[in-house]
């Protein structure tokens, strides 16, 4: 029997849902369905305050309504790419206010050699 796409995918989300939520439901997990493609988990943090994760299940079309298909490897592979560029730009600003104190160290100590 054939389906069309977009009932493929709602049936491959749904199946995940429940198998996701089955796993989290065997661990003793309390697991909230809140809408027909998310689940709401209460949580405690470490200092004690109530929160709830929420997990939500989709499967993209991709950009332009499926014209570009969603490509999760090229997305996972782009992150890794952001995530080092943030990095090296951290590094570079905290290089640079190392810099900057050092500077302003400086020129407080010839302050004080001349005397003001």
């Amino acid at each position: 029997m054939a389906v069309s796409r977009k009932v493929e995918r709602e049936l491959i989300r749904k199946h995940y849902l429940e198998l996701v939520s089955e796993f989290l439901d065997s661990l003793n997990e309390e697991v909230l369905l809140v809408k027909s493609n998310e689940i709401a988990i209460p949580v405690v943090g470490c200092e004690g305050n109530e929160d709830y994760l929420v997990v939500t299940f989709k499967v993209p079309t991709g950009a332009n309504k499926g014209t570009e298909p969603y490509n999760g490897h090229e997305l996972a592979l782009d992150y890794i790419h952001n995530l080092a560029e943030k990095e090296r730009k951290a590094e570079e600003r905290k290089a640079e206010k190392a810099r900057k104190i050092a500077k302003d160290a400086e020129v407080r100590k010839a302050k004080e050699k001349n005397g003001q």
